[in-house]
């Protein structure tokens, strides 16, 4: 796998002198909740943007922040820490009450995916090589000094990216996708600084990156199922201790449907999912998509169905990450990019939220969702303006931003295809590069 960044333009210049394009990054923006719904926080290009939902005011973050975009930010399950990492090579571990850095990781590669175990004792995250890694947490104190942490391999998926980490609802697994199409479900031993050597089962049947994964599950059915988004446009619903596939949903050509003008190339990757408490229905968002897919998960049935299209109105609003907590009735939405060619807003972000999650009735698909205005936002404009960095957004900014950030994402996840001489050139230049050091 070549250790490539995500970009999305290139010199002519460069190209005529047979040299590496110089080109611009373009991260898109991501959104996480806290689990008690008390703070939400937004991470665009280097920016960490958080507010706190329970005081109803932006906090400030005092130390050391990322150099570089950040790729992955998340809450523990617990609420007490969060994570963030990305680009700049540095993973970083916050703790949620006094908001400041406890501990810091440096890593080797850059970061694409980050996950907290159910007690809050591990961290993992995953790097554009393929491995994932484990940090312990201590006790701690929100006096104490930054603490720089040393991570231990914990598995690799020999070359490809990782895109998402999740544990299972028991904590027994780790399951790990790649944009080489697979899904691996690794048990979490006791004594992860040592690795994780036993894989359960494998996943297989998607046929293009698998870019998000989820859990459903309820009382009924506490150790749940897998359910997987990638760029073959569908939402696989999985049972992950034996890899069986229980079902495949067409979003793509649903999504098809509701597009008139049909300027989307048939392309709709999922970008991100997100299922409700109680396992009965997935929110889905998707490339070329203006709102969210609703799905209806019957975990009795093993089977998911689409119910509707929540649009977003008057805005070419296309999520590129969703949030949401396991105490409110909210979805949060986030639609955003750095570094956007052509504009002088360097990290531009727009959130949307759509209430009614709790009051769903997902097998009949009546429900009482709500995309709402800012001003009916939790906290108001006071929230945009710190999670945003602006209230008002141009809308010729939202148009590039949805091109951007869906070039981008194809360039990252999906593999490149070099020719002989091209590809030694590459290994010349990486070599030259170690040489230098």
């Amino acid at each position: 796998m070549e250790d490539d960044d995500t970009m999305i333009t290139t010199t002519e210049d460069n190209k005529n002198n047979n040299k590496e394009p110089i080109e611009s990054e373009v991260a898109p923006a991501i959104i996480s909740v806290h689990p008690a719904h008390l703070s939400v926080a937004v991470a665009v290009g280097s920016d960490l943007r958080i507010f706190n939902l329970r005081d109803g005011c932006p906090i400030t973050l005092k130390d050391e922040l990322h150099k570089e975009s950040i790729r992955a930010i998340r809450y523990g399950a617990n609420g007490k820490v969060f994570v963030s990492a990305g680009d700049d090579k540095v993973v970083r571990i916050w703790d949620t009450d006094s908001w400041r850095c406890l501990y810091t990781v440096s890593t080797e590669k850059k970061v694409s995916a980050v996950a907290i175990s159910d007690n809050g004792q591990y961290v993992c995250y995953a790097d554009k090589f393929g491995v994932v890694w484990v940090v312990e947490l201590d006790e701690f104190n929100e006096n104490q000094a930054v603490v720089q942490k040393k991570a231990s391999p914990l598995l690799a998926h020999y070359c490809s990216i990782i895109t998402s980490l999740e544990f299972s609802p028991d904590g027994k697994f780790i399951v790990t996708a790649d944009r080489d199409f697979k899904i691996r479900v690794t048990v979490f031993p006791k004594k992860p600084l040592d690795g994780a050597h036993e894989i359960h089962s494998f996943c297989l049947g998607h046929t293009e990156f698998v870019s998000c994964l989820a859990f459903v599950y309820n009382q009924d059915c506490p150790q749940g199922y897998l359910v997987s988004g990638s760029g073959d446009s569908t939402v696989r619903l999985w049972d992950h201790t034996s890899g069986l596939l229980l079902h495949t949903c067409e979003v793509g050509s649903q999504v098809g449907q509701q597009q008139a003008n049909g300027t989307e190339n048939d392309y709709f990757a999922i970008t991100d999912l997100r299922a409700t408490p109680d396992g009965s229905s997935i929110f889905v968002a998707v490339q070329g998509l203006p709102g969210i897919m609703l799905l209806s998960c019957n975990l009795s049935a093993k089977r998911l169905s689409v119910l509707k299209v929540v649009s977003v109105i008057g805005e070419d609003f296309i999520p590129t990450s969703l949030g949401t907590s396991l105490t409110s009735e909210y979805l949060w939405m986030v639609m955003g990019v750095s570094n956007l060619p052509g504009f002088n807003s360097s990290s531009l972000a727009r959130v949307r939220v759509i209430s009614g999650l709790t009051k769903c009735n997902s097998e009949s698909g009546d429900d009482h969702y709500n995309i709402l205005e800012d001003k009916q936002v939790p906290c108001g404009e006071q929230l945009l303006q710190q999670l945003q960095g602006s209230l008002s957004i141009d809308k010729d900014v939202f148009s590039a931003a949805t091109e951007a950030v869906k070039t981008s994402m194809r360039n990252l996840l999906i593999k490149k295809q070099y020719s002989n001489e091209r590809r030694d050139f590459r290994k010349r230049g990486r070599n030259d590069k170690k040489g230098k050091k």
